[in-house]
């Protein structure tokens, strides 16, 4: 069988043919078949098949054949640790204002995590969170800006 290989566009081609010389096909070699892999022989004394024990450097890193500590309870920011330092309205939205125990700010909307809780709502004068006691059961928990300033 002969094909024809033309770089010309398909509308050239079908008004004016092809014009190159008819490069035949060449039929593909079947594939060889796989090599066997070579197979290791068993060590013939006891002595060559102990293993030596290899110790682990950590370099600064957690040794990961050391148990990992599981600690209960909530450890980081908390919604209780928190408090309410403002309420910031706008054009269609409302912002809470929260400052950790370490003085860091985080700006909030309604729907936004904080720790262990999920902010609810956004009221005149106070935040409501929706904050998971044990697994499986949440409660809310109000913080209120304070008016003793």
């Amino acid at each position: 069988m002969i094909r024809r290989v033309c770089t010309a566009s398909l509308v050239t081609v079908g008004l004016l043919g092809c014009g190159s010389p008819p490069v035949p096909l060449v039929p593909l070699a079947p594939a060889a078949p796989p090599r066997p892999v070579p197979v290791a022989a068993a060590p013939d004394t006891a002595a060559e098949r102990t293993v030596e024990p290899v110790a682990y450097e950590p370099k600064g890193r957690r040794d990961p054949f050391e148990p990992i500590e599981v600690t209960v309870g909530v450890k980081g920011l908390t919604v209780s640790s928190t408090r309410l330092t403002g309420i910031i309205r706008g054009q269609g939205e409302t912002l809470a204002l929260l400052e950790g125990t370490d003085g860091i700010g985080y700006i909030l909307r309604e729907g936004d995590t904080l720790g262990d809780g999920r902010l609810v709502e956004i009221r005149a004068d106070s935040a409501v969170f929706s904050v998971m006691a044990r697994p499986g059961v949440a409660s809310l928990v109000t913080l209120r800006l304070r008016t003793d300033l």
